[in-house]
């Protein structure tokens, strides 16, 4: 079996805080890639007025949650399960859907690694090519389930992220059902993980996806309604594999205060539009500010962040370092399997603290830090 080595996600500002001696709140952190225009307003008002709910037990069902977004979706309820944070439903999978051994295509989100790892499953994996900008091969991937076999070895499920995180990379809504099509005929699982997919609705499958057989698409409440402090997520299936992935949950996972707050935030179309025209004006104006930075190759992207290649002779993890002790985290990806050693990603965030990022990293890249 393989060891499962600790992983560092980004969003950890509490462990930046206290090596610097700052208050959380003095950290700008560009390592989670969360909506910069914070919660919708309503999610306060709400949060406010259900303090009451906090001396019950939650829902363990997440009944209203779940008809605002069966109704938001156009699906059947019971397509759909809630969870904490996509993170709890990824775990859950192996052992819910008897996944044995998983394809990835790195380098991708280490979660889905370590979920088969806890259930005693194996990984496998194809790399996206540094050259083609890390797109995901999806025609490669097809080719796969011509035989269903990988390195020698069958396999049982893919999953893919998708918007890649952290790549940022996404296919087109066809060439993702063309490998749904693909897995169906080998009875191989499909995880389709669109936690950043509220960026590119028009590469997601879900409206569909809920009819397939062998396909579960993973939505996160993390990213666009910006609520990580509260987890919640869910996934989409046919009502039989939905039984099965609740079975693999514990009670009572999804707090109260989450439910409503989700609830909220769905039911929020207004600030959903304005986080939209947001994203769109300072992911464009981000990205050519890092373009403009020499050396870096700033990969496309479908999502709220980028994936960035510093100039060569730096490494990522000084870069990292050096603006962690001015209070700015970013994400370094050398370690990510299929990244190199210059590889960081930066998540968009408000046009006061983009500009300062920007002028730190041209400041740093200038002086000329070394690996």
């Amino acid at each position: 079996m393989a060891r499962l080595t600790i992983r560092r996600h980004g969003g950890d500002i509490y462990a930046a805080a206290r090596e610097l001696g700052r208050a959380p709140d003095e950290i700008l952190d560009f390592s989670a890639s969360i909506n910069p225009l914070g919660p919708s307003p309503r999610v306060w008002k709400t949060l406010t007025a259900s303090r009451y709910l906090l001396s019950h037990y939650p829902d363990s069902d997440c009944w209203d949650l779940r008809q605002a977004l069966a109704t938001f979706w156009r699906i059947d309820p019971e397509q759909m399960v809630v969870g904490n944070g996509s993170t709890e439903l990824i775990e859950s999978l192996p052992r819910a859907l008897e996944i044995q051994r998983l394809l990835v295509v790195q380098p991708t989100f280490s979660e889905y690694a370590a979920a088969m790892v806890r259930a005693g499953g194996q990984t496998t994996a194809l790399c996206a090519d540094r050259n083609d900008h890390y797109a995901i091969p999806i025609d490669r991937l097809c080719q796969v389930m011509e035989t269903g076999r990988h390195d020698g070895r069958s396999i049982d499920g893919v999953v893919l992220c998708h918007p890649n995180s952290p790549t940022g990379q996404a296919c087109s809504a066809d060439d993702v059902a063309w490998l749904a099509k693909a897995t169906r005929r080998r009875g191989i699982w499909l995880v389709i993980d669109e936690a950043f997919a509220d960026y590119c609705p028009e590469r997601s499958v879900l409206p569909y996806a809920a009819s397939w057989p062998h396909v579960v698409v993973l939505r996160s409440m993390t990213k666009f309604y910006a609520l990580p402090g509260l987890r919640v997520g869910y996934a989409v299936a046919t009502p039989a594999t939905i039984r099965r992935v609740r079975r693999q949950l514990p009670p009572w996972s999804v707090s109260m205060m989450a439910q409503v707050a989700a609830l909220a935030a769905v039911n929020d179309a207004a600030h959903a539009r304005k986080s939209l025209r947001f994203m769109a004006r300072e992911h464009e104006r981000l990205r050519q500010s890092l373009t403009a930075l020499p050396g870096c190759v700033v990969m496309p992207t479908y999502a709220n962040y980028f994936f960035v290649e510093l100039p060569r002779g730096r490494h990522a993890r000084n870069i990292t370092e050096q603006l962690r002790s001015r209070g700015l985290l970013i994400r370094d990806c050398s370690p990510v399997p299929g990244a190199n050693s210059r590889s960081i990603r930066l998540a968009v965030r408000t046009v006061p603290d983009n500009d300062r990022l920007i002028q730190a990293l041209a400041q740093l890249l200038q002086q000329g830090v070394s690996s």
